[in-house]
C-alpha cells in the first residue's frame, strides 16, 4: 500500500565539511538517530525511511530501528535521492528532512502537512525562522530566504539578502526581518518528479542550494514561518551546541 505521506531522511556519509557526520556519536547514539526519532513521532506521516548509498549508514540506521532504502550513489542533492525513493514506494506528499536538522519538532511537520492536504495549490513548501542577530545573518551555513507578501520564496542565498542601504551603526538583523531557511522540503509527488527531471541549474550550482532549481524553473515555494530554532551541525565544533537540546 502506497503511503499518503512519505517522509525521507537522505543521509550520506561523505559530507564535505564534516565527514561521517550522520554517524558521529553523541550521548551513545549516532547523530542521525536524533533526527529520525523526532520525525518518527509525527502522527500524520505514514512511512518514514532513511535513504542512503552507504552500507555503513544502512547498517547503523537499521540497528536503531529505522527503515532504510539503499539508493544510487549518483545523486548530487538530497531531494534527488528522495525522488528515487518516492518513485519506488510512492507517496502523495513527500517530506525531505535534512539529516542535520536537530531540534526539529514534529508539530511543525504536522502543521505543514495538514495545510498541504487542505490547499492543493501548494506544490512545493519549506520552513523558515527569524534570524536573531548579525552573527547568524553573516553565517554562510545559515541560508537566508527572501519572502513575498504571500510568504512565497523569492530567493535563497548564503549571503545576507536583501542588501540594506543606509544602515545605521547597529545590528542589521534589528533593522529588517531577515529569515533563515530550515532544511525541510515538502513536495507533491508530481512536483518532486518534475524537480528530479530538471537539470541542475546554474544558480543552484553557484550557491550549492537545490531549492534554487525550483525557482529557476518557475516553481513557487510556499514558506511556512516557525519559531523553532533547529541546530545545524556543519562542523565538528558544532556538536557542542546539541547540549541545549539533548543534555
Amino acid at each position: 500500500m502506497r503511503p499518503a505521506v512519505l517522509a525521507v531522511i537522505p543521509a550520506r556519509l561523505d559530507s564535505k565539511r564534516f565527514v561521517g557526520k550522520v554517524l558521529y556519536p553523541y550521548c551513545g547514539k549516532p547523530l542521525l538517530f536524533y533526527v529520525w526519532r523526532e520525525v518518527q513521532q509525527a502522527r500524520n506521516i505514514d512511512r518514514l525511511v532513511v535513504a542512503t548509498d552507504s552500507k555503513q549508514v544502512c547498517r547503523v540506521a537499521q540497528s536503531f530501528g529505522a527503515e532504510v532504502i539503499v539508493t544510487s550513489s549518483r545523486h548530487k542533492t538530497g531531494s534527488d535521492r528522495v525522488a528515487e525513493v518516492a518513485e519506488r514506494i510512492g507517496g502523495g506528499i513527500i517530506v525531505n528532512i535534512q539529516a542535520d536538522n536537530f531540534g526539529l519538532r514534529r508539530a511543525v511537520l504536522e502543521r505543514v502537512i495538514e495545510q498541504m492536504k487542505q490547499d492543493r495549490a501548494v506544490r512545493f513548501a519549506t520552513l523558515a525562522c527569524r534570524v536573531k542577530g548579525d552573527e547568524e545573518l553573516f553565517d554562510p551555513n545559515l541560508v537566508k530566504v527572501v519572502l513575498s507578501e504571500k510568504d512565497e520564496a523569492l530567493w535563497f542565498s548564503r549571503f545576507p539578502v536583501p542588501y540594506l542601504q543606509g544602515v545605521k551603526n547597529s545590528s542589521r538583523a534589528a533593522q529588517f526581518r531577515f529569515y533563515g531557511h530550515i532544511g525541510v522540503y515538502f513536495f507533491r509527488r508530481a512536483a518532486l518528479r518534475a524537480f528530479a527531471m530538471w537539470k541542475r541549474s546554474p544558480l543552484e550550482k553557484a550557491e550549492s542550494l537545490e531549492q534554487l532549481r525550483i525557482l529557476e524553473n518557475g516553481g513557487r515555494i510556499r514558506v511556512f514561518k516557525t519559531t523553532i530554532e533547529p541546530v545545524s551541525v556543519d562542523r565538528p565544533d558544532d556538536v557542542k551546541k546539541l547540549s541545549a537540546l539533548y543534555g
